[in-house]
């Protein structure tokens, strides 16, 4: 074949591999180029450059690329969805039209039929033809063109289930169960796709929005407007796959959702909540196959990582990792618990929910309905000789004086609070009615801890900020500094940003600070002693990230405070 041929004189395949992979052309029934993309150890972008040589077509990029609106509305939807083929632009009689398949002409000769214009295809990557069609028509247009098709053109019918049961067709109603179905599945794979870590699905006066959460930042999603006439068929499949009641429309309910994505295991719990334009849900999603739990993985540096391990090493006594929501704690208990495991250490935690099942570590479900709270789980665990206990979180005075027990009984315990930074856990904990004196001699250390977005490591490139955006607390200010950003690309959907690490700031109990404990003092004095012991603080952590070229002043700034200053 000549594009096999093509590739071994490029030397991109081997001569030897020729015959083997011509037989798989022959009888897979794929393009050939498809088949090339299973079979060898291609780069995409060399076989799409071999492509553009043999059937004479311009290769181009479309990341960052827009297109008009007068363009989009040559060509239907479906057909965009259906061939994954997207017009990217018109010269008078003359449509562009990405392809990322140049064998397939039946689509060109549908869209030149449709349009009665000349068609000029060129090609690009699938990855970016399908992440434009979805910026453009929405993810999942294909399915809610066929649901609108399908559903009777009746404008005073709102919920699409009460229509469904009116019918009496069971061919009709399996197929727009279906559909329902489909489209569902495409929003959490799309969300998955992203590495969304919660999908947003709101009621608002005028129609559906829903909202993934990539990287702690929301962003709308783009999906066709139509997609509201069905808000009440997928919400009731979201139940549905919850396990939870589909006719309670008036009080909140939470379920959990396991599902496979491209043969990764991800749980989704779901949140639904009853909101005035109709039910909210928010989902979030525990992706197991992108999880690795190592404190060096979640952006923890060696000085911090040394201290840090010193404390795990240590017989007993209780280690806080403190942070809001959604800033990283079970990450980085998890990843603590991994440091110490082995096979002569007995390791129990007492979880709600447990987010990830580890092996070689006990982990218990909390059930408050039956009793099962921390505390009660904590008094039993205590009977199974265990050698360090993790704690979900010290909610109340019950569980924190359960946890004060452990340790002074010769056991190692992690736990979480809500607090802002590492000096506000132990008057915390003092005003949930724990004594002073116990708590100076049991908590060995706080881990306070924020997530920040790390800088896209495809569209990275340095530069120097001016002067007015550099806050007077960043080592240099004042002076020419050189920094790095993210220009945006389609790896990053032109954020500048992809993945996120930790900014940590470890407070270890000394004797001075003990004895500020003990004495009642409020934080801002144990923050000062910690200072003047070394005391790395968030920010501080952060700039030394922005200067190592792992994050940004932005960033940095927009998850710490200003420090005070000794």
């Amino acid at each position: 074949m000549p594009l096999l041929r093509r590739l071994a004189s490029k030397g991109l395949i081997s001569a030897a591999d020729l015959p083997s992979l011509e037989s798989a052309i022959g009888v897979s029934g794929k393009p050939p180029h498809e088949v090339l993309l299973d079979k060898a150890a291609l780069k995409e972008n060399d076989l799409l450059d071999a492509l553009a040589e043999e059937f004479g077509l311009e290769r181009i990029d479309l990341a960052g690329r827009e297109v008009s609106e007068s363009v989009l509305a040559l060509v239907p939807a479906k057909l965009v969805h259906r061939r994954q083929v997207m017009p990217i632009g018109r010269e008078d009689h003359v449509l562009v039209v990405a392809v990322s398949n140049p064998y397939d002409m039946y689509g060109l000769d549908e869209i030149g039929s449709i349009t009665r214009l000349e068609i000029r295809p060129v090609l690009s990557s699938q990855k970016e033809i399908s992440r434009l069609i979805k910026a453009h028509f929405g993810v999942g247009g294909e399915t809610v063109s066929a649901l609108v098709q399908e559903r009777a053109k009746d404008d005073d019918e709102i919920e699409l289930l009460e229509g469904l049961e009116a019918d009496d067709s069971e061919a009709a109603r399996m197929a727009q169960e279906a559909s329902v179905v489909k489209l569902v599945n495409e929003i959490l794979i799309e969300a998955a796709n992203e590495r969304a870590s919660d999908i947003h699905i709101e009621c608002e006066e005028h129609g559906l929005k829903i909202r993934y959460r990539i990287d702690g930042i929301l962003q709308t999603q783009n999906f066709p407007p139509e997609i509201s006439r069905f808000q009440a068929a997928i919400i009731s499949r979201l139940k549905i796959m919850a396990r939870l009641n589909i006719a309670e429309k008036r009080l909140p309910q939470d379920g959990r959702i396991k599902m496979r994505v491209q043969g990764r295991e991800i749980d989704v719990r779901v949140s639904i909540i009853p909101m005035v334009h109709g039910e909210g849900i928010c989902m979030r999603l525990l992706d197991k196959g992108r999880m690795v739990f190592n404190l060096v993985s979640v952006g923890m540096l060696p000085d911090t990582y040394k201290l840090f391990k010193q404390i795990l090493d240590r017989p007993h006594g209780i280690v806080l990792v403190t942070g809001p929501t959604g800033s990283g704690k079970s990450t980085t208990l998890y990843s603590a618990l991994n440091e110490i495991k082995d096979d002569t250490t007995k390791i129990i935690t007492v979880e709600d929910p447990v987010e990830y099942q580890q092996p070689g570590i006990s982990q218990i479900q909390t059930q408050s309905k039956i009793g099962l709270t921390f505390a009660a789980a904590l008094r039993s665990i205590l009977r199974h000789d265990p050698d360090v206990v993790l704690i979900g979180e010290m909610r109340d005075l019950e569980t924190a004086e359960s946890a004060i027990q452990a340790s002074l009984t010769g056991h190692m315990v992690f736990s979480t609070l809500h607090t802002n930074d590492a000096p506000s856990a132990f008057t915390r904990l003092i005003d949930m009615g724990i004594e002073p004196f116990l708590v100076s001699s049991t908590v060995e250390g706080v881990m306070a801890q924020r997530l920040v977005r790390t800088i896209c490591k495809e569209c990275k490139v340095e530069y120097e900020p001016d002067a007015s955006d550099v806050p007077p607390d960043f080592p240099g200010a004042g002076g020419r500094l050189t920094l790095f950003k993210g220009a945006g690309c389609r790896s990053c959907r032109q954020s500048g940003y992809r993945g996120r690490l930790g900014l940590f700031e470890l407070m270890v109990a000394s004797d001075p600070l003990r004895e500020l404990i003990v004495a009642r003092e409020n934080a801002m004095k144990i923050r000062h002693q910690a200072l003047k012991e070394g005391m790395i603080t968030l920010r501080q952590d952060g700039w030394r990230k922005v200067l190592a070229g792992m994050t940004t002043l932005d960033e940095v700034c927009r998850v710490t405070a200003g420090d005070i200053v000794l």
